[in-house]
């Protein structure tokens, strides 16, 4: 469990550093036996020790001195109902919280929607953040995909561990920023459901793990 919580830590302030989330903004989850570990409630990420790190079961109940984050729920949802699932990462980052408050979801703008499954990156339904109800609107716009936005929120992305999830995240900042940047420029113009497809088709091959014969 050592191993996990000092990982978890680690993908935090990775997170805080990469621009992602400011402040205590944002969490960070892992799947371990058990149920979750989670990144606590309203604690900088840079005074995080592992013994701070609370463990999340699956009815919902925690152990752990420290309280877990607030979104907590949304994080255990996303484990229960998606199984290939090793790591969740919230942030507020600038481009993607920007779509989420003007209520604009990712279109297929960029080849690069295929990375998360398709066209296009979906917002999850407002809802008071910490809520079930939230939770159900965040698995509703996960549905075939590894990234969401949240109106009026933030963003979302999963990944099989917790490298995964922090590039997902990342990529899906990068993929709002580019969006946001086109909108300026008048606007995209928007890949046909058979070129996100193809593209789709395409990372399985070009984004297998780059093992030499």
């Amino acid at each position: 469990m050592l191993q996990a919580q000092e990982t978890l830590i680690q993908t935090a302030r990775d997170m805080a550093a990469r621009g992602l989330s400011a402040g205590t903004s944002g969490n960070v989850s892992l799947r371990v036996p058990g149920g979750m570990i989670i990144t606590p409630s309203a604690t900088p990420y840079e005074a995080l020790t592992p013994e701070m790190i609370p463990l999340v079961k699956p009815d919902g109940s925690y152990e752990g001195r420290f309280r877990p984050s607030s979104e907590w729920r949304f994080h255990l949802d996303i484990y229960l109902a998606r199984p290939e699932a090793g790591a969740v990462v919230h942030h507020h980052a600038p481009f993607t919280t920007a779509l989420a408050m003007a209520r604009r979801e990712i279109p297929a703008c960029h080849y690069m929607i295929a990375r998360f499954g398709g066209a296009p990156l979906r917002l999850a339904a407002y809802a008071l953040f910490g809520t079930a109800e939230l939770s159900t609107n965040v698995l509703a716009a996960l549905e075939g995909r590894t990234a969401c936005l949240m109106e009026n929120h933030g963003g979302i992305a999963l990944g099989r561990d917790a490298n995964a999830a922090l590039a997902a995240a990342t990529e899906l900042e990068v993929l709002a920023q580019q969006y946001t940047l086109s909108l300026a420029a008048g606007g995209p113009i928007l890949l046909t459901d058979e070129e996100v497809q193809a593209a789709i088709q395409q990372f399985a091959t070009a984004y297998r793990p780059n093992i030499p014969d």
